[in-house]
């Protein structure tokens, strides 16, 4: 995409009420509506005749609802896509599976319909279509995961794994947790930066795709080997203390760090300062710098440190300013992640002993 230009948008929403408020939205926020669509069949002809940088999609819609039209157009004309999600348990369900079929992102609606509060969402939705726009697609969909091999010492070793995610890293972290085995026993955190009451049902896909078992963090949780937490929505996950493979946690409602809440720099931070076994800090797709801080104090505190590549990443602001801080170990792609952190892993044990 050329960033001097505009950007150019397609509108989909079965609404013409809803599909006016959108485009007025984007229009005033310097984003050029190049057509709308009433529902999934029009907005792949959209996509076609018009080649937009980025599409908005309602999810019901008569013709062809908004799952199909997603997929429709990644395998014909791929768009980076944002899905408006409704805020409850279905529609956040709705929401993965358009993520999985080739959605980047979504904007979660905070109740009700969006024509009652899109006031307080107008700047939520030009920001994500913005970051979306620049999203590479062209890369095709997360590979298939094989479980990676462990050896005997990462086993022994009581390592410690933190991920920090945006946008795009919904099913880079589903690929890493599945390919890791059980057998290495990983304390796992997962920052993903989404709004809560998505997050609850982020953890349980993982859990239903992973050998680990995975859950939202609460306040006091403790985990060992083989367990994972994920950071929920508008709290900071912190790591509170480590002893002898156990880790807790506490949530924080502290300011946002970074513009967002939960922050993978207080998580990555925390962790740093506090656990004395193997660390591991993993930053992958999305936008902005949160991670390269929480990056910086792993390896100050002799941890590994990994970041996705540019060229697998969706969007590559975060991996890049990690990486930009020199202090990033291993650069790898997408489908080389979990390989990575096993063999961080295994290079630490192989220093300790």
């Amino acid at each position: 995409m050329d960033h001097t230009a505009s950007i150019r948008a397609v509108v989909a929403d079965d609404s013409h009420f809803m599909r006016s408020v959108i485009s007025d939205v984007l229009d005033e926020g310097g984003i050029d509506v190049v057509a709308t669509a009433a529902n999934g069949r029009e907005a792949v002809r959209a996509v076609r005749e018009h080649d937009p940088d980025v599409v908005t999609m309602d999810v019901e819609m008569p013709t062809m609802n908004g799952l199909d039209a997603v997929e429709r157009i990644m395998d014909e004309h791929p768009t980076p896509i944002v899905m408006l999600s409704a805020h409850t348990s279905e529609g956040a369900d709705v929401t993965f599976e358009a993520l999985d079929r080739g959605a980047v992102d979504f904007v979660a609606k905070p109740g009700g319909e969006v024509s009652a509060t899109i006031s307080s969402l107008e700047d939520s939705i030009r920001e994500t279509v913005r970051t979306v726009a620049s999203a590479d697609v062209s890369a095709g969909g997360v590979p298939q995961s094989t479980t990676t091999t462990t050896s005997r010492g990462a086993t022994l070793d009581r390592p410690t794994l933190v991920i920090g995610s945006s946008t795009g890293g919904p099913s880079v972290v589903e690929h890493i947790l599945e390919s890791l085995p059980i057998e290495a026993d990983f304390r796992i955190l997962v920052v993903q930066h989404m709004p809560k009451d998505f997050t609850a049902r982020f953890a349980d896909r993982l859990d239903a795709h992973s050998a680990y078992s995975v859950r939202e963090a609460s306040h006091g949780d403790t985990i060992g080997g083989g367990d994972a937490l994920v950071a929920p929505g508008d709290y900071h996950l912190v790591v509170d203390t480590y002893d002898r493979g156990r880790l807790s946690v506490a949530l924080s409602e502290e300011p946002p760090v970074n513009s967002v809440r939960p922050s993978v720099d207080v998580t990555m931070t925390s962790a740093a300062d506090v656990v004395t076994d193997p660390l591991v800090g993993v930053v992958v797709t999305g936008m902005g710098r949160d991670g390269a801080a929480g990056i910086e104090a792993i390896k100050a505190a002799g941890g590994r440190t990994i970041a996705q590549d540019a060229a697998t990443s969706a969007v590559d602001g975060m991996p890049t300013r990690a990486a930009e801080t020199g202090c990033v170990d291993t650069v790898a792609a997408l489908e080389d992640l979990p390989r990575a952190i096993q063999d961080a892993i295994e290079r630490e044990t192989a220093t300790n002993e």
